[in-house]
């Protein structure tokens, strides 16, 4: 490996050491038990996408006879693809271990997560009736023929592999599917004050032989499976088809991509997985797991509370924003002063309030939005129908591209459109990853404009976890600024001038090393210097470079990064200046926060971008300056709170080991309980 290529962590493996910290808090007996199996839920979540995205990315490299190194940080992509598997072997076992470990926590509670073996006497009678009433009529189940091809396998979905050894010396082999439109966690009938709860998976093991009476056999066992497909969205060059129908038609295909992971249980017998193995076309190449007993360990999200709010976190009721009152007209108010809207902390009502507000008001000329991910019931979908309905002129840049959601993206889109929205679907060649919004609203005989700026999506339901900045302003140079954005997506070809606002892929990187250089400058002439970033993950090898080049030069960096880090910090003579820490709490940590020093007059950032070429190079972002001297120092003050904090933070060093943050402070900072008093003690004032 090259000199250079020992500058980075590779953007894989990082991610994986990111999935470990959420694996740590369902590991962490501080958490609530309920919330510890959620953990487990979420890691298996982010593994799922992972592998979709991910490997599969670099299982294409492989495949493509590239080795890959340069892309890859300097490993050979066959290399990393082993390398990936046998790490996450080890995680998926200790995520197995931590599970047990949990489960035998609850039975202390008097929960009992039982399988087919451990079902009570009095608990028959409700499972038989379950399984005929509500598991049967929806059950598929697929006979497999040694003449018949496998049908395709759902990507992601959970299957029970049936072994049938039938009474004429056959082998009859059947996969049930584990339907997600079925609860996976079933509550039985409590018993003498003891709760029970059996798996869909377990329950479909005690019905087995109701499953399958027409078979004349002598055993039947079943064995947990699942299939994970590459993720990636192919696109057709037929010019006759509409931009929508091209991304319709992609997530279709999606359902039938390459397989990149198959798990399996490992008590499976071997003669059923070679057959299985075979019929799936399953080789070396994909990432073969063996597991435990259940698959999609993701349903964990929705474990039931089943009423014991004292093993869930205790919820936080949303704060209002000094000043702010959604009783007043937002117009009125921020006219006056920007105000900082920090969610969960703060409740997401203000955006929807703002939007409904401009949807009535006769006054309100146009409205102009990006929208990357909605909520499934949107009421800002519902807000810019309603201004559309009241003539506004309402133009929306939905992005049909965003992972994952395009299909729900697709629905919004067209819904809009019919409603007489304007929709601008992106650039060619760049996702819009900005989350902006301007308004225009006529005022005695000129235009004025408001808006917000946020790091999040305009999402009700994700703004109740993510943690995310949204800042509402009428200040005319900064919206001058971003409306010029929007016209940039209906005049591709027109590159405008920022004079306040940072915009991806044209200015970011030269706009940010200016910055940075700033900082180098002010350290050589000995003045204060230094850089604080906040944001979820950075892996542009340029930034990175950059950012040594200031450490080297003496620039103070501290850096809280939640996910992917491929810098490494605390290396003599090439970033012994910069500390790194994550932050994997509670809530998921969204915001994006820079901070320049200036020799001591801060100029401070909030922004949609990450730190990785797709930000800085193929999306459209934007990073908004904030002049409010208040809103600045409260940036300043969060920034210092997680950096402080001692409870929930990591170390990021070349270790790659997840380490907590030592501290010598006596108090116990866990910013994002701080950071709500903070909030409550402002209000105060």
């Amino acid at each position: 490996m090259s000199k250079k290529n020992n500058s980075y962590i590779n953007r894989e493996l990082s991610w994986l050491q990111f999935n470990a910290r959420v694996l740590q808090e369902a590991a962490d007996e501080t958490v609530p038990l309920i919330e510890r199996l959620r953990f487990i839920g979420i890691f298996s979540n982010n593994l799922d996408e992972f592998f979709k995205v991910r490997y599969a990315t670099v299982k294409r490299i492989d495949q493509a006879g590239r080795g890959g190194k340069n892309q890859l940080g300097g490993i050979k992509a066959a290399d990393l693809l082993k390398q990936i598997t046998n790490t996450v072997i080890e995680h998926q076992s200790t995520s197995l271990e931590i599970l047990n470990s949990i489960q035998k926590q609850l039975a202390r509670e008097n929960i009992f997560v039982i399988n087919e073996k451990e079902i009570k006497p009095f608990h028959h009678d409700f499972i038989k009736n379950y399984f005929f009433q509500k598991v049967s009529p929806a059950l598929v189940t697929i006979v497999l023929n040694d003449n018949i091809d496998l049908p395709l396998l759902k990507d992601s979905a959970a299957y029970l592999v049936v072994k049938m050894n039938l009474k004429n010396g056959l082998k009859q082999y059947a996969l049930i599917e584990i339907s997600r439109a079925m609860d996976r966690f079933i509550v039985l009938p409590e018993y003498e004050g003891k709760q029970y709860i059996i798996m869909l998976d377990d329950l479909l093991r005690c019905c087995l032989k109701d499953i399958f009476n027409i078979f004349d056999f002598e055993s039947i066992s079943a064995n947990m499976i699942k299939i994970t497909r590459d993720g990636e969205l192919d696109f057709d060059s037929d010019l006759s088809k509409s931009f929508i129908d091209k991304i319709s038609d992609s997530v279709k295909d999606r359902k039938i991509g390459e397989p990149v992971r198959f798990v399996y249980d490992k008590t499976i017998e071997e003669d059923t997985l070679s057959y299985l193995m075979s019929k799936m076309g399953i080789d070396s190449k994909d990432s073969v797991i063996p597991g435990g007993r259940y698959h999609n360990r993701r349903d964990y999200m929705g474990f039931p509370s089943l009423g014991r709010t004292d093993l869930l976190y205790e919820k936080i009721k949303p704060l209002p924003v000094k000043g702010l009152s959604l009783k007043d007209s937002i117009f009125s108010t921020i006219a006056n002063k920007d105000y900082l809207v920090h969610t969960p902390y703060h409740t997401f009502s203000y955006i929807v309030k703002f939007l409904r507000e401009a949807a009535i008001d006769p006054k309100v000329r146009s409205i102009k939005i990006t929208i990357y991910r909605l909520a499934q019931i949107s009421h800002v979908a519902s807000s810019l129908i309603n201004a559309a309905k009241n003539g506004k002129k309402v133009t929306v840049s939905i992005e049909l591209r965003a992972r994952f959601d395009e299909a729900a993206n697709i629905d919004y889109a067209e819904q809009m459109q019919s409603e007489g929205v304007t929709m601008l679907f992106g650039v060619r060649g760049l996702k819009v990853h900005s989350k902006m919004c301007v308004i225009e609203r006529q005022e005695d005989k000129k235009l004025r404009r408001y808006g917000f700026i946020s790091t999040g999506n305009f999402n009700e339901s994700t703004a109740k976890i993510y943690t995310d900045f949204t800042l509402f302003t009428a200040d005319q140079q900064i919206l001058k600024d971003v409306n010029k954005v929007f016209n940039f997506f209906e005049v591709n070809y027109k590159i405008n001038r920022y004079k306040h606002i940072i915009t991806s892929p044209h200015y970011s990187q030269a706009r940010l090393f200016a910055l940075i250089d700033t900082e180098i400058e002010n350290a050589k002439l000995g003045k204060p210097a230094y850089i604080r970033l906040k944001m979820n993950s950075i892996s542009s090898y340029k930034m990175i470079d950059k950012l040594y080049e200031a450490s080297r030069n003496g620039v103070k960096i501290q850096m809280i990064v939640r996910g992917i880090c491929s810098l490494i910090p605390g290396i003599e003579g090439m970033s012994e200046n910069i500390e790194v820490i994550s932050i994997v709490d509670k809530f998921l940590e969204h915001t994006r926060l820079y901070i320049f020093s200036n020799a001591d007059d801060p100029q401070v950032y909030i922004s949609s971008a990450d730190w990785m070429t797709r930000n800085i190079d193929n999306r459209v972002e934007v990073s908004c300056p904030i002049y409010d001297n208040d809103i600045k120092q409260e940036l300043l003050d969060i920034f210092d709170i997680c950096w402080n904090d001692n409870v929930k933070s990591r170390q990021i060093t070349i270790k790659q080991d997840n380490s907590y943050k030592v501290s010598d402070s006596k108090e116990k900072i866990r910013a994002q309980f701080k950071i709500y008093d903070y909030y409550q003690k402002q209000l105060q004032e």
